[in-house]
C-alpha cells in the first residue's frame, strides 16, 4: 500500500513524477511508450481511445506500466458513456448520463456507476474520471461547449441526486471516482478543448446554483468524493485579480483563486485535485506548458494532466524539477501534495483477475440497460 512515507523517501525526481498524470502515445507499450514512463516516473497514466484495442491488450498494457514503476500508479480512464466512452470499440456502449436522467432512472444510474466500476477494475483501472457535475439548463442546452449529454440534470438537486448513487455504485465496485469540471462550467459558450470559456456568474451565483452540489457532497460524513477535476473555465466575477500583463483571465486550473481560495478555504475541500488536460485549447493556445504546469501546482493543484504528446509531458516534467531543484517549487508544497496523493492511493484496490466471462456478461448488462432506456448508440444523445 501507497502511504505518505513511500512517497516522502523517493527521489526528488520520482516525487516530482508523482505530480503528472500522463498519456500514453498508442496501445503498446513500445519503446517510446516505455522510455516516457521512465522518464517521468508518473504518479498516474490515463487511458484514451487511441490505446483501446482489444480487452486483453488494454490489460497488458496496464499491467506493463505497473511492472515498470516501484511506486503503484493511478490508472485512469474517461469512461462517463455516451460522448464520452473510451472502450466503446472492446465493449457494449454506454449510455449517455442525460439519458437515463431523462428516464428519471436513479436504479439505471446505480447500475450504469457499478457494472463501469466492475469493467474498469477487470481491465486493470483503479480509477474514473466521471461523474460530470454540470448543470446543463434548457437554456445552457444550446450553448457549444460539448456537456449536452454529458450531465446528470437541470438543477442542482438533479445532479446531486444522479452523482451520489451513480458515485455509489462507481465506487463499491472498488474503482474511485472524479468529481468534475470544478467549479463548473456548463454556463461556458465554448468547449474547453477548443478555447477558454468564460462565465460570467457571480460569487453567489455560483454558490446557489453550479456550486451547490459539490458543496452537499463536501459536507458528507462518508466523504463521498475523493477527487475533484478542476476546469479551464475562466470565471472573472468571482476573481478580482486578472492575472497577466494585459489583464488575461487566467484559467480555474492555473488559478490560485479558485484551486485554493474557493476550492480549498471556502469549501473546505480537503482531497486529491487535478487539473484538466493542459494540452486543452483553453490552456495551451495562450501558455508554454511549462509556465501552465508550475502555475497548476502553485495554485494548488496535486496533479497536472498532460495527456497527449510525449515531448509535452517530458517539458512539464523537466520544468517542475528544474522548479523543485531551483527552489521556487518548495519541498513544503511538494509535500503537501505528495500527502494527499498518498492518502487517496491508498483508497484504491487491486485489479481484479482478467475474466473474459465476466467480461462478457456485464457487456450483456448494459445492453439490457440500453435496452430499458430505449438507447441507441449513435442515435440522439
Amino acid at each position: 500500500m501507497t502511504d505518505f512515507q513511500t512517497l516522502q523517501s523517493l527521489p526528488l525526481e520520482q516525487q516530482i513524477g508523482q505530480l503528472l498524470y500522463i498519456g500514453l502515445p498508442g496501445a503498446q507499450l513500445d519503446s517510446e511508450a516505455r522510455s516516457l514512463v521512465e522518464y517521468v516516473s508518473p504518479g498516474g497514466v490515463i487511458v484514451f481511445g487511441r490505446n483501446v484495442a482489444a480487452p486483453e491488450q488494454l490489460r497488458a498494457l496496464l499491467d506493463g506500466v505497473r511492472q515498470l514503476l516501484t511506486v503503484e500508479p493511478l490508472l485512469g480512464i474517461d469512461q462517463e458513456g455516451g460522448l464520452v466512452d473510451r472502450l466503446r470499440k472492446i465493449f457494449t456502449p454506454m449510455p449517455a448520463a442525460r439519458v437515463i436522467r431523462q428516464h428519471g432512472d436513479l436504479a439505471g444510474a446505480r447500475a450504469h456507476g457499478r457494472i463501469t466500476g466492475e469493467v474498469l477494475r477487470l481491465l486493470g483501472f483503479n480509477m474514473n474520471f466521471a461523474p460530470v457535475m454540470s448543470i446543463m439548463t434548457e437554456d445552457r442546452d444550446l450553448l457549444s461547449n460539448g456537456l449536452y449529454s454529458r450531465s446528470y440534470g437541470r438543477s442542482p438537486g438533479e445532479v446531486l441526486g444522479y452523482t451520489m448513487v451513480y458515485l455509489r455504485g462507481l465506487q463499491r465496485a472498488g474503482c474511485l471516482g472524479c468529481a468534475k469540471h470544478f467549479p463548473g462550467i456548463g454556463a461556458g459558450e465554448v468547449d474547453t478543448h477548443e478555447e477558454m470559456p468564460v462565465i460570467r456568474l457571480t460569487h453567489d451565483d455560483l454558490l446557489a446554483q453550479d456550486l451547490a452540489p459539490y458543496i452537499e457532497l463536501f459536507q458528507r460524513e462518508d466523504n463521498m468524493v475523493k477527487a475533484v477535476m478542476v476546469s479551464h473555465g475562466g470565471f472573472p466575477n468571482i476573481d478580482i485579480h486578472r492575472g497577466l500583463a494585459g489583464g488575461r483571465l487566467v484559467p480555474a486550473s492555473i488559478n490560485p483563486h479558485i484551486v485554493t481560495d474557493l476550492l480549498r478555504e471556502e469549501l473546505g475541500y480537503g482531497g486529491l485535485v487535478v487539473t484538466d488536460d493542459l494540452e486543452m485549447g483553453a490552456i495551451a493556445k495562450h501558455s508554454e506548458i511549462e509556465e501552465a504546469a508550475l502555475r497548476a501546482v502553485e495554485a494548488g493543484e496535486d496533479m497536472i494532466l498532460v495527456c497527449a504528446r510525449p515531448a509535452i509531458i517530458r517539458r512539464a516534467y523537466d520544468a517542475l524539477l528544474k522548479a523543485a531543484r531551483d527552489g521556487g517549487l518548495t519541498r513544503e508544497r511538494i509535500e503537501m501534495s505528495l500527502r494527499r496523493i498518498a492518502a487517496f492511493k491508498a483508497l484504491t484496490q487491486p485489479p481484479l483477475p482478467f475474466d473474459p466471462r465476466r467480461f462478457q456478461e456485464l457487456s450483456m448488462e448494459v445492453a439490457e440497460l440500453n435496452r430499458k432506456l430505449n438507447y441507441a448508440y449513435g442515435g440522439k444523445l
